[in-house]
């Protein structure tokens, strides 16, 4: 095999693994959707690639929660924000280590235990099926309506 071919190969192979690391299997449960949240969001910082894969994890509601605050952060900006965005990479640091993700699931909801080294290392996460996948509830609050100006145009 020539250089180049090999080098063809190795960059074919290294985009596989690549793909593949990205792509959730339909079949996945809620604690294989959490964990991979949390492993997406560990590698945000400021990557719009993999915000758009953690924000890929949410459920609708929060998909809607941080396009409201993209569309405002855009009308601010002057430009267009995308809603991944509004993953503030420097806002996600885990508590513990994860060692452990259990889910108990009723019908199309679920909550995830995550556990740690200790037992005082614990944290729960609601998870619900949408369109056949597990998605992550990321409760978002919702934002005031904004407030105009007597007078002032639509």
């Amino acid at each position: 095999m020539t250089r180049r071919g090999l080098a063809l190969g190795f960059a074919a192979c290294a985009f596989g693994a690549l793909v593949r690391c990205e792509a959730v299997p339909a079949d996945a449960g809620p604690e294989d959707i959490v964990e991979e949240l949390v492993s997406r969001l560990k590698r945000v910082h400021g990557d719009p690639k993999a915000a758009r894969a953690a924000y890929e994890l949410l459920w609708g509601e929060a998909k809607q929660g941080l396009a409201e605050r993209a569309k405002r952060a855009g009308a601010v900006a002057g430009r267009d924000v995308a809603p991944e965005s509004m993953i503030a990479p420097t806002r996600f640091t885990l508590a513990f280590t994860p060692r452990r993700y259990t889910a108990r699931i009723d019908g199309d909801w679920a909550v995830v235990s995550i556990t740690g080294a200790s037992p005082s290392q614990y944290h729960e996460v609601k998870c619900v099926r949408e369109d056949g996948r597990w998605r992550v509830v990321l409760v978002i609050p919702p934002l005031p309506p904004i407030q105009r100006r007597e007078g002032e145009a639509q």
